[in-house]
């Protein structure tokens, strides 16, 4: 583990507002369909969550291996650039320049000695401190920055960073706890079974929009209930099937949560004979994609953690992704794919991944049909923001299950968010 750290001071923009609603409703059972489209608790929650004690998701290191090497991303919805400030260092500094105000990196990657707004040209070294002003000292004795102007006053927002076993993790607030003790020690088992210290490599990217507020991706990771129901891929090959040996765990908090199940097979039986999505004699013309090899501890093959609020980090089969949330508004956000291999995988095992790659992304055989369904529910909840959702499935408890038939793990996300934005 390497860090990087500076303090992110408090702007303007992260002063609390009041709360705009009241969740009636005790407990996390019933989650009114507000929370899902009021802009203000939308607001809200980028206040709170988003720029409060929370680590986010940046980038691979692997995806900026080189000193001068950048990425740009978006953390809720402030610009940022994740660069490799030193050999052992990472910077990441919101891309916004001091002077006016300018996103002056418009690049998703690449190189640079320095960064350097277009505007009037602000240089900033690659930890965000301001370099150079042009004209500071004015021309000719004419005009200039003022006698008391300090260029150690006005660099680049710098936030905290955390480097974590390949992982770039920043936040905004002082407040936030170390990135291990975020998890917890029980979250750090299952983080470290996969991100386990290996060099690791990247193998593709994704993109998509999808229009339906945030947390339903969150959600729909933290519920297994639907994914032996939905994905007619899952069900018919038994990649993850309420027929099949799994648990859910979620830390003492509730905001993270973990699925787990082992692959069956293609078979009719008790279970499979009720589902309507099951289909015995389907067939793959190259079975190749699920062509599976048992590599991590423990006999299960799918690991699927949520970290709030900002990612997923996959493991299914032998595919690897963190799926990033970018939040464009109550009602949308961007979904960032990053598939990765392992740096000293065999090409085999490299070939392998990025076949099973193609179960999820947009287009993929799984995944397509969740930004289909997230849709479908931001539609219904939009019309009806009194009603309420229903999460009973597996009773009104939030606890780990050694089955999937439950939706405990979204209940626990709501009883914390709910905490955290004072509801």
């Amino acid at each position: 583990m390497s860090t990087a750290s500076s303090p992110a001071s408090r702007d303007s923009t992260q002063q609390d507002r009041p709360a705009p609603r009241r969740w009636a409703a005790d407990g996390a059972s019933q989650v009114p369909y507000w929370v899902y489209s009021d802009e203000e608790t939308y607001r809200r929650e980028l206040e709170r969550i988003w720029y409060g004690p929370h680590w986010l998701y940046c980038a691979l290191e692997a995806e900026i291996p080189k000193v001068g090497d950048f990425k740009t991303t978006t953390l809720g919805e402030k610009p940022v650039i994740v660069v490799r400030s030193a050999e052992d260092e990472i910077s990441v500094v919101e891309n916004r320049c001091a002077h006016r105000g300018v996103k002056f990196c418009q690049s998703r990657s690449g190189h640079a000695k320095d960064l350097l707004c277009p505007y009037h040209q602000w240089a900033y070294d690659l930890r965000g401190e301001l370099i150079g002003v042009p004209f500071r000292r004015g021309v000719r004795r004419q005009g200039g920055m003022p006698a008391d102007f300090d260029t150690a006053k006005h660099g680049l927002r710098r936030l905290r960073v955390e480097v974590v076993n390949g992982v770039v993790w920043a936040t905004f607030s002082d407040d936030t706890p170390p990135f291990r003790d975020y998890l917890g020690e029980k979250f750090w088992k299952h983080y470290t079974r996969v991100y386990d210290g290996r060099k690791l490599e990247v193998l593709g990217y994704n993109r998509q929009h999808i229009p339906g507020n945030w947390k339903l991706m969150m959600e729909n990771i933290k519920d297994p209930y639907h994914a032996g129901l939905l994905h007619v891929f899952f069900v018919t090959f038994g990649l993850f099937r309420a027929d099949q040996k799994s648990a859910v765990d979620i830390d003492d908090t509730g905001r993270h949560g973990v699925l787990i199940s082992r692959k069956g097979a293609q078979e009719v039986n008790d279970v499979t004979a009720d589902m309507r999505n099951f289909q015995g004699d389907l067939k793959l013309a190259d079975p190749r994609i699920l062509d599976v090899v048992n590599e991590f501890p423990g006999d299960e093959t799918v690991g699927m953690i949520t970290i709030f609020p900002s990612v997923i980090l996959q493991q299914q089969v032998n595919s690897l992704t963190t799926r990033q949330i970018v939040p464009t508004g109550a009602g949308g956000f961007d979904f960032h794919w990053t598939h990765w291999c392992y740096a000293d995988d065999t090409p085999e095992m490299k070939l392998r991944r990025t076949r099973q790659a193609n179960l999820f992304g947009p287009a993929g055989f799984v995944s397509a049909d969740d930004g289909e369904v997230i849709e479908m529910c931001q539609q219904g909840f939009a019309a009806s923001p009194d009603a309420e959702a229903l999460v009973t499935m597996g009773g009104h408890d939030i606890a780990p299950t050694d089955h999937m038939v439950t939706e405990t793990a979204i209940r626990g996300m709501y009883r914390y968010w709910r905490e955290v934005m004072g509801l």
